[in-house]
């Protein structure tokens, strides 16, 4: 039988922000990431969207004892969906793989009413660094839509509950990259 493993492309990618076990990097063909926000989170958060002509590149992980229920609550606004023949990965046991997406038609673009969170994006691209370096980090804004959603400046007071303090390095490369996007940081008020 196949171990369960999920493919994670945002905070699960940081790895201080969950145990699951045998994290491992990993590509996912087929699919894109995108900002949306979905009725059932008053802010914006990562999906993965069908595509076929992208990948992105992510972290899997074991499902602890085989069973989803820690990470279904986790992940409680998202279907999981099958992907295990489109994910490259390094496992050489036979693994069964799935990706939580919001499904399509219960997600919209982000607004100034459900903007992103700046704590949520420090926690992804946080893993992306410590995970993929500085490359890796880069890939990750490049193969990310919906940069020109407000970003909400909660760091003083951070509303994601698994975020994580930043080093001045990783804060620098993250204010860079939005920086020389469309993206509108805004303050909180």
């Amino acid at each position: 039988m196949a171990d369960p493993y999920f493919f994670g492309y945002g905070s699960l990618v940081n790895t201080t922000t969950h145990d699951f076990p045998d994290p491992r990097p990993a590509t996912l063909s087929g699919w894109k990431r995108a900002w949306r926000h979905t009725d059932l989170r008053p802010v914006a958060f990562l999906t993965a969207v069908p595509d076929p002509e992208a990948e992105i590149e992510g972290m899997i992980a074991h499902v602890p004892d085989d069973d989803w229920a820690a990470l279904d609550e986790r992940e409680w606004a998202y279907d999981r969906v099958p992907v295990t023949t489109m994910v490259t990965h390094p496992v050489t046991h036979p693994v069964e793989i799935a990706v939580y997406a919001v499904p399509e038609g219960r997600h919209t673009v982000p607004s100034e009413r459900y903007p992103i969170l700046l704590s949520y994006l420090d926690v992804v691209v946080q893993g992306y660094l410590r995970v993929f370096g500085v490359e890796g980090a880069d890939r990750f804004f490049a193969t990310t839509d919906g940069w020109e959603s407000p970003i909400l400046d909660d760091r003083a007071e951070p509303r994601y509950p698994r975020h994580r303090r930043l080093t001045d390095e990783e804060r620098a490369f993250i204010d860079d990259r939005l920086s020389r996007l469309p993206a509108k940081v805004v303050a909180t008020g």
